[in-house]
């Protein structure tokens, strides 16, 4: 058994030209289906037009840095420049990331350089003698000054392997921001639209509980001179309330957004911004769909999950060296002596040599539970990293539909819109003739602004869908060209 372990380090240490990768998977991401088109179903070339606009999807461009920027408000993009600048949650993601950055640079130079450090000594000592051989105590003085070094070989990759598995996750914490930059941004938008889609059906609300006070008044003023019944003066009054009760959660719909808005600016929630109106915010045209070959690589919580792919990797590749032995060189020299003369004289030399051998024989099946616990840790990054493929391509599939779908219900509130404000112009125009009440105008007037409430409720839907299919894109590192462009 001896004989045999012996041939076994000789033929392992004679290898030592020999890649050490295969102590370890390759780090390679699993190869992952390229489907013809993202959904259940084929995505349109372009959706319905509604309120005037038709978006078209630009299958295989490239994503848009910047992309909100395509909303043409000059105030969206300050409220998100200032996001990005100021975001205290966004800072400290930085900072955290920096911090890895600077432990891994620690951490390589420790375990790839030499390490050399000095030590100096100085002692004043009294020793007890022998009765009857001298003095009973002698007291003397002990300088010294020495310098130490020390190396370990990697001769089996244990330090390369770990030190690559630490480099991958200081890139999974570089994506990881990244992921939190491009979240922050598509959060400021979606709440900018969320506020002013609020403001819009605030005040058609407030408009229309005015119209609703009107029709309770009339109707019990009607009813007071006997004109109309009971229980169309209480049907009247009643809808007037349920109109007015439907304000206060609005309101608090916009104050609680707003305040979410400031504090994603890294502003206090006393300090809320203005926020644009609906109609400043232009919707998109053109929205790139990126081949899925190009999303791998544009989105950064896949290429996080890469990253995470090949620390794994590295792991068992160092789980698996560690079994191997380990040589390590130490060096001392210096002076040192009982006088500062001696120190400095001929004698005063000191200097040490030494090498050591390791290999690790019991650990009480350790070291192999350590390499099978990091098989599995590889196993489950893998699955992981399809599993976020996989929901890569379902946010994808989602958004377009839905911006189809958006379109259709916009375009359908607009119809009714519209049919509504012709209904009511008429109506308006045989009131003031005479030739219809008041109470039937206000009824028109009613069914026209609850229309516009669904029209702008869908409007706002839209927008903040656009920015998510924009969010779920990714953008592609700069200088690397789309796939598609290049077929």
């Amino acid at each position: 058994m001896s004989f045999t372990y012996k041939n076994h380090v000789l033929a392992v240490a004679a290898a030592l030209t020999v890649s050490a990768c295969s102590f370890g998977p390759s780090g390679e991401a699993p190869a992952m289906p390229s489907p013809e088109h993202y959904g259940a179903k084929a995505q349109p070339s372009r959706t319905v037009t509604a309120a005037g606009v038709a978006q078209t999807f630009d299958v295989g461009a490239t994503a848009t840095p910047g992309w909100w920027r395509l909303y043409r408000s000059d105030a969206l993009d300050a409220l998100v420049d200032e996001g990005l600048r100021n975001s205290p949650s966004l800072a400290a993601t930085q900072r955290t990331l920096a911090a890895a950055q600077e432990q891994l640079r620690a951490q390589v130079g420790a375990s790839t350089l030499p390490s050399i450090d000095s030590a100096v000594q100085v002692e004043r000592a009294r020793t007890a003698v022998v009765p009857g051989l001298g003095p009973e105590q002698v007291q003397y003085n002990f300088f010294a000054g020495q310098i130490f070094t020390h190396y370990t070989f990697d001769l089996f990759g244990q330090t390369r392997y770990t030190n690559s598995a630490s480099a991958a996750r200081v890139h999974v914490q570089e994506f990881e921001l990244d992921a939190s930059r491009r979240a922050l941004a598509a959060n400021i938008v979606a709440s900018v639209i969320n506020v002013a889609a609020l403001d819009r059906q605030i005040a058609l609300t407030e408009r229309l509980a005015d119209v609703s006070n009107a029709v309770a008044t009339d109707d019990a003023q009607r009813f007071s001179l006997g004109s109309a019944s009971r229980a169309q003066m209480l049907e009247s009054k009643q809808d007037a309330a349920s109109i007015a009760a439907l304000l206060p959660p609005l309101r608090q719909q916009r104050a609680c957004a707003v305040h979410a808005l400031a504090v994603l600016i890294g502003r206090t929630p006393d300090n809320a911004p203005n926020v644009p109106n609906l109609d400043a915010l232009a919707l998109p045209t053109q929205v790139p769909v990126a081949v899925p070959s190009d999303l791998l690589r544009s989105r950064p919580d896949i290429q996080a999950a890469d990253a995470a792919v090949k620390a794994a990797a590295a792991d068992v590749g160092a789980a698996t060296a560690q079994l191997y032995p380990s040589l390590s060189l130490t060096a001392s020299m210096g002076r040192g002596g009982f006088s500062w003369p001696a120190v400095f004289s001929g004698a005063g030399g000191l200097w040490a040599l030494g090498a050591g051998l390791s290999q690790p024989i019991f650990h009480g099946g350790a070291l192999f539970a350590q390499r099978r616990a990091s098989i599995d840790a590889y196993d489950a990054a893998v699955l992981h990293y399809k599993s976020t493929v996989l929901s890569a391509f379902q946010d994808v599939a989602n958004s377009l539909a839905a911006l189809d779908n958006d379109a259709q219900t916009l375009a359908a509130a607009d119809m009714a819109a519209d049919a509504a404000r012709v209904a009511f112009d008429d109506a308006a125009s045989r009131h003031r003739m005479g030739s219809l009440p008041a109470s039937a105008t206000h009824a028109s007037e009613s069914r026209y602004l609850n229309a516009q409430i669904g029209a702008v409720r869908a409007a706002g839907q839209r927008m903040s869908d656009t920015a998510a299919l924009f969010q779920a894109m990714g953008e592609l590192p700069a200088g690397r060209q789309s796939t598609a462009s290049t077929q």
